[in-house]
């Protein structure tokens, strides 16, 4: 498995990353050749859209506001229109609110880190889900990012530890295996004798391939492997399935 993934010639003669899918097992090769096609679509397209980038546009106020404005464009979710109004929120901002604003954001850059453990942001040296001694020792959740957590903990349903992986393995983004936190989650498995690993990566093709690329590895072990139901949502109807909802909810359909 170790070269499941591995650096290929992209578009315009430049190197992207792709993925050879020779010697593989079938169920891991099929999901390789799917990668390998996506990737090799959109690589093109991303570096055409990379390149439209402009630099940072002049503003009235001057070169101060237009770059808040330009790090704030920066921001997920938020467009021009929304920069200029966040930053004229900051120019309209009193110092004090304005400088708890900055002190919050640097705050919260020193304080927080990574769980020694399962790689949640804490405070501490371990999280407090990893300190909790009620929940379920031996089943452990595996998602990409700790925002994930918090979304599978507000459901309530779920009452064991979690290993947050740091992303997904995307090869056309430059991030490979050894980017993410697999080797520990393996030498976690094996240490603290694990016996169930839920596989909660995203359910596309980059987090179905990074769930198959962690259960390669631990096929030899004494560990159940189990994934996250997929399907027609709970209160939603048929019409509006797409078709790969409701091909998942057929393949995983159970006893009634």
């Amino acid at each position: 498995m170790e070269g499941l993934f591995s650096a290929g010639p992209g578009c315009a003669g430049q190197e992207s990353a792709a993925i050879t899918h020779c010697h593989l097992p079938p169920a891991t090769r099929q999901v390789a050749e799917h990668l390998s096609e996506r990737n090799s679509t959109l690589n093109c397209g991303r570096r055409v859209i990379g390149s439209m980038k402009t630099e940072t546009q002049d503003h009235p106020y001057g070169k101060a506001v237009a770059k808040l404005i330009e790090e704030f464009g920066n921001l997920p979710g938020i467009g021009r229109k929304s920069a200029e109004r966040l930053a004229n929120h900051v120019l309209s901002s009193s110092s004090a609110e304005a400088n708890a604003l900055a002190d919050a954001i640097r705050e919260v850059k020193i304080s927080v880190k990574r769980c020694s453990m399962c790689f949640n942001l804490t405070e501490d040296t371990l999280c407090r889900i990893c300190r909790d001694s009620r929940r379920d020792q031996q089943v452990v959740c595996v998602v990409e990012q700790p925002k994930d957590v918090v979304a599978l903990e507000s459901s309530g349903a779920y009452s064991g530890l979690y290993h947050v992986l740091g992303g997904r393995i995307a090869p056309l983004d430059g991030v490979g295996p050894e980017d993410l936190t697999i080797q520990q989650l393996v030498h976690r498995v094996r240490k603290q004798g694990i016996t169930e690993l839920v596989m909660a990566t995203n359910p596309t093709l980059e987090g179905d391939g990074t769930a198959l690329f962690i259960t390669n590895l631990l096929q030899n072990d004494n560990v159940r492997i189990t994934r996250l139901a997929r399907g027609i949502a709970s209160g939603s109807v048929l019409e509006f399935a797409n078709r790969e909802m409701l091909a998942d909810a057929l393949k995983g359909r159970q006893q009634f």
